[in-house]
């Protein structure tokens, strides 16, 4: 893996098997291609300081998409996916307070709780988090399978994040099966900007959502997300598969600024944050 932005005279000074341009200032070229240990991709993921946004929460997605725009190929991320991606997303979620992920990604990637993992306990541990990331489901009509481990064994509880209105007997089944039912809007659905609240007061400042697309698409339409992690696949999958986000157009196309790419096997991984 090899960082292509930012790259700063300084970080290249670090790396003397460096490239460097020919342009007078000092400039560096990319850095050499080598495997980056997990915790020098804790350290380039790492979550703001609380208050750049005057609250205390942060919200990012990571998602994968293809050269012509899939997120998906035949239902599931994974196809469209690589190790070095996998490792970006073993690494953002042991970053997360907790994981948001809406319904139809839980029943198609067939999600199972988050896992503790050794390599990020000390990590965890100094900043006040728990062993592993809570998954917090977001659904209206809570058609889920709740005999599945997600709810029945995770090291923390899952939440469910839903409208007021949601079928009682569902929030009932979805408690007794070890759930936790967050109410985050008047309807049946939620309002993402009740949700960030809601996960703030339970603690959870530091959000990650995984998609899908509609839900990604609410969040950016309610201009909650602080940032995006895309990972740029090179594949051509053509088909109909959705794009990262769906549902109704924003009325003002959203600017974000690029703040970092790396690179390893052809795979571009970027992040993006709100100006």
């Amino acid at each position: 893996m090899r960082r292509l932005f930012p790259v700063t005279y300084e970080t290249a000074a670090q790396d003397p098997g460096r490239d460097r341009t020919a342009d007078g200032a000092g400039a560096a070229g990319a850095l050499t291609d080598r495997e980056w240990s997990l915790a020098e991709l804790a350290a380039a993921y790492a979550y703001p300081a609380p208050g750049r946004r005057g609250g205390e929460s942060w919200l990012r997605a990571n998602m994968v998409s293809t050269l012509d725009g899939a997120a998906q190929h035949e239902g599931r991320s994974q196809p469209i996916s690589s190790a070095a991606d996998m490792r970006i997303f073993g690494t953002l979620r042991a970053l997360a307070d907790v994981v948001v992920v809406g319904a139809e990604t839980v029943r198609q990637e067939g999600y199972r709780p988050a896992r503790a993992r050794a390599e990020f306990a000390a990590l965890r541990e100094a900043a006040g988090q728990g062993p592993a990331p809570a998954i917090a489901v977001v659904t209206a009509g809570l058609e889920l399978d709740f005999s599945l481990p997600l709810f029945t064994s995770p090291l923390v509880p899952t939440l469910i994040l839903t409208g007021a209105a949601a079928n009682p007997d569902r929030i009932a089944e979805a408690e007794r099966a070890g759930a936790r039912v967050v109410i985050a809007g008047d309807g049946v659905g939620i309002d993402p900007v009740r949700a960030v609240k809601a996960l703030a007061g339970l603690g959870h400042t530091r959000l990650l959502t995984e998609g899908g697309p509609r839900l990604l698409g609410q969040l950016v339409a309610s201009e909650v997300l602080d940032e995006l992690c895309l990972t740029v696949s090179p594949m051509l999958t053509a088909g109909d598969a959705q794009r990262i986000a769906g549902g109704p157009s924003v009325a003002v196309p959203r600017r974000f600024a690029l703040s970092s790419v790396l690179e390893e096997e052809g795979f571009l991984f970027t992040s993006y944050r709100r100006t």
